[in-house]
This record gives structure tokens, C-alpha cells and sequence, in this order.
């Protein structure tokens, strides 16, 4: 019999006196844990997937992923376009006299020709490397964007595996800490048999076997919210086999903070997107400049008329457009250039302070929280549980009354559950420094 089976077996004598119909409730609660007992045991008995194949696999799979790529792939086309000269323009032309149908009078009028002609813009020296220089950094751009979209997005699997990994734990922990309330309860009516308790300390026992029910509830929810996040992350089915996590690890970091905050200069897809949008416009204001000289348009023409007759003609004309309109164009143009460069300098500061910010909390949280899982570890469990076999015994003895009883087996439910809980925060912050710095920090870690 499971231990959670065995927590679900009510006492109904005393209760039995007082409130017969409470009977049939408990009984149907127990059916219920039974249940929830059959489900966890196929739960424990299920394969657990590695993480690093759910990040694989989100890699390959997820649509947020493919479509940022996708954008990345069709922006590195740009440059080539927007660098190359303006297609050339082919012209023919044909004069008659005295006749509006085409090539009528070429042989009886000295003025009729037949001319072919090219012409060929050609923007002002610099001006088209300026462009393609402009749509590569904006490809660049493009790319930091995809890396954060995918860094957000592993990061994520990450974080819904070890909530995924809590819940597994915190079911075990439901389990054991059934047993020890099963203890309290036993202890309760044994003592109310004998005569030296009362009945109220026996039914708050089961009041609270009742809500390790409602936990266990409560934690299915919190299980099948996780699955849905996560299924959705790897573009699965929700109706797909649920995910079942491995043991939650406890990750070291021998990294410093500064080490992190080296990496993260280096190698945080903002950061390096907002540098890359300052040189975009630098080049923008460079272009700018180049905006108060004059483009050109090159034509050449080759005309014939009677060829027994006439030589051929042959013109070369050069065309300058000039830029006259300075106050109105090319002035407010650079006006706007310099301005959108010193505002992408400021959004590069910001963001640089905000992933040091980020980073830094994450790294607290990361060290704080090792500091704490030893505490619990090495004091605050064993304490605990020492605690509660202390005062089972002394209730049981008459030397303590229910309550302290309670509150004892309280501790250990609840620093069990802050433990795991813990252990997943941790985790989920290096989840979140591998997404800033770009560093694998993942090792096979120590497990309690």
C-alpha cells in the first residue's frame, strides 16, 4: 500500500459519534487520494527525459525560433541589393518625316533615324558602400535578435523543467510527510481513547490530512499548467505524452561575477544588437553627408540614318543632379541621423545596465540560494524532523500539548517544500545567466 493510500485511511470511530454523515465524505476523499496515489506511482515509474534533449529539440521545433531565423536569413540578402548600382535603362529611338507609322521615310528623308541608347545612374562616390554597410548592420541586427529570441526561449524549457522537477519532488514530499502526519493522527486517538485528550485534537489531525489532499490537488493543477507551457514551447501537441523530469540537480558556479559580466559584455545578444544599431547609425550620418553632393546619370546613343549616305552619330550625355534644396532635405535629413545616433547611444547605455542588473541579480540569487539549500540541509531539516519525533513523543507521553504537536510537524512539511522550492530558484537563475552570458553552465551537479 502506498503511503499515501495509507494517509487516506480515516479513523471514523470518534467521528462516528458525533457527525455520522462525515463519514461518507472522508471515505470519498480517500477514494480520491487512492487515486492520486495510482496516478504518482505511474508518474515515478514513467522515463525521464534529459534536459538537453527538450533544448534540442526546442531548437530544432519551436516557431518563434524558425520565424526569427528565417527573418536573420532573409535580412543577409539586403546589403548586396541596396550596394549594387541602379539597373542600366536600354532606349530606342525612331524619327520619321512626313509619316506617323513607325520606320516609314528612313530612305527618302535626310532627317529619319533609328537610334539606340543606354543610360546609367551612378549615386555620388561612397554612397552605395555607405548603403550596404547600413543593411549589413541592420542584418546584424537582425541576428542579436534571433540569438535573444532563442536564448529566451531554451531559457524557458529550462525554467518550466525544473518547476516540472519541484512538482515531482514536492509529491514525495506530500507523500512521507503523509506518514508522519498519519503518526500525529495515531497519537491523537490513542490518547483520546485513553482518555487524556479530547476529541478536537483528533479531528483538527484529520482537518489537516484533508489539506495535504488539497496539495496534492493543487500540485496536479500546477503540473498540468507546466506541461501545457511546455509542450507549447516545443511547438508538441497538448495532447502529446506528458514530460517527465529528471532528479532537480544542485548546479555548482565557480564563476565570478565579474567572469559573468565579462562574458556578458562579449556575448549578450542585446547588448551587442544596441552597438551594433550605434554603428548603423554612425554610417547613417556618414550617408547623410553624402546627401549634399550630386548623383550623376550617364547616356550614350548610337543613331543611324541612311547608311549609304550619312555616317553614323554617336552622342554622350552627363547628367548631374544637384542637390538645391539643402534647407529643406539634406539638413533636416542629417538633423535626423545625429539625433537617432545619440538616442541608440542612450538605449545602448540603458540596456547595457539593464542585462548588469539582471545579471547581477541573477548571480545573488544563484549564490544566496546555495547558501540557504546547505542551511536547510545541514540545519534546518535535520533540526526539524528531530523536532517533531521529540514532540510525538513527549504528546504521547502527556508532557506536550496537540498543538505544538502540530506545529512541529508543520515545520517539517513546510521547510521540506521551501527546500525544493529553493533548489528549482536556483536552477532557474542559472537558466537565466546561461541566457545573459551565453555561458554553459550546466554540469551534472550534486543532488541531496
Amino acid at each position: 500500500m502506498s503511503p499515501i493510500d495509507r494517509m487516506t485511511q480515516i479513523r471514523a470511530y470518534p467521528l462516528r459519534r458525533i457527525v455520522p454523515s462525515l463519514h461518507g465524505f472522508l471515505l470519498s476523499l480517500a477514494l480520491a487520494t487512492a487515486a492520486f496515489g495510482q496516478a504518482a506511482a505511474s508518474h515515478n515509474a514513467e522515463v525521464t527525459t534529459p534536459l538537453a534533449d527538450l533544448l534540442q529539440e526546442a531548437e530544432q521545433n519551436n516557431p518563434q525560433i524558425q520565424a526569427a531565423r528565417q527573418g536573420w536569413q532573409a535580412a543577409k540578402q539586403i546589403p548586396s541589393q541596396v550596394s549594387t548600382l541602379p539597373d542600366p535603362q536600354f532606349n530606342l529611338q525612331q524619327v520619321n518625316v512626313g509619316s506617323p507609322r513607325p520606320f516609314a521615310g528612313y530612305t527618302n528623308s535626310d532627317f529619319a533615324y533609328i537610334g539606340l541608347g543606354v543610360s546609367q545612374d551612378f549615386p555620388y562616390p561612397g554612397k552605395l558602400r555607405l548603403k550596404g554597410e547600413i543593411a549589413k548592420r541592420d542584418a546584424e541586427v537582425v541576428q542579436q535578435q534571433y540569438e535573444s529570441v532563442r536564448r529566451s526561449i531554451l531559457a524557458g524549457v529550462k525554467s518550466a523543467y525544473f518547476q516540472l522537477a519541484y512538482l515531482s519532488k514536492t509529491l514525495g514530499i506530500l507523500e512521507s510527510d503523509g506518514e508522519l502526519l498519519q503518526q500525529v493522527e495515531k497519537a491523537a486517538d490513542a490518547r483520546y481513547r485513553s482518555g487524556m485528550g479530547n476529541q478536537h485534537d483528533l479531528l483538527q489531525a484529520q482537518v489537516e490530512r484533508t489539506k495535504l489532499l488539497r496539495e496534492i490537488a493543487m500540485h496536479h493543477l500546477e503540473v498540468a499548467k507546466s506541461q501545457a507551457q511546455i509542450k507549447q514551447l516545443l511547438n508538441r501537441s497538448q495532447s502529446s505524452p506528458d514530460i517527465e523530469p529528471s532528479e532537480l540537480p544542485e548546479t555548482p558556479l565557480p564563476n565570478t561575477f565579474e567572469e559573468l559580466l565579462s562574458a556578458t559584455k562579449a556575448q549578450n545578444p542585446e547588448i551587442s544588437g544596441a552597438e551594433k544599431m550605434v554603428e548603423r547609425q554612425k554610417l547613417q550620418v556618414d550617408l547623410a553627408h553624402k546627401d549634399f553632393y550630386p548623383d550623376f546619370n550617364v547616356q550614350y546613343m548610337l543613331q543611324r540614318t541612311d547608311p549609304t549616305q550619312f555616317r553614323a552619330y554617336y552622342m554622350l550625355s552627363i547628367g548631374v543632379r544637384v542637390p538645391i534644396y539643402r534647407g529643406r532635405k539634406q539638413r533636416p535629413e542629417l538633423a535626423q541621423a545625429e539625433a537617432e545616433l545619440n538616442r541608440s547611444r542612450s538605449e545602448s547605455e540603458v540596456q547595457s545596465q539593464q542585462v548588469a542588473f539582471e545579471l547581477r541579480s541573477d548571480y545573488e540569487t544563484a549564490q544566496k540560494t546555495a547558501e540557504l539549500l546547505k542551511i536547510y540541509r545541514e540545519g534546518l531539516l535535520p533540526q526539524a524532523r528531530a523536532g517533531f519525533q521529540a514532540a510525538i513523543a513527549a504528546y504521547q507521553n502527556n508532557r506536550q500539548d496537540f498543538q505544538a504537536l502540530l506545529a512541529s510537524f508543520l515545520d517539517v512539511l513546510h521547510l521540506d517544500e521551501e527546500y525544493w522550492k529553493s533548489a528549482a530558484e536556483r536552477e532557474t537563475a542559472l537558466a537565466r545567466l546561461e541566457q545573459l552570458t551565453g555561458l554553459s553552465l550546466r554540469g551534472e551537479g550534486a543532488k541531496r
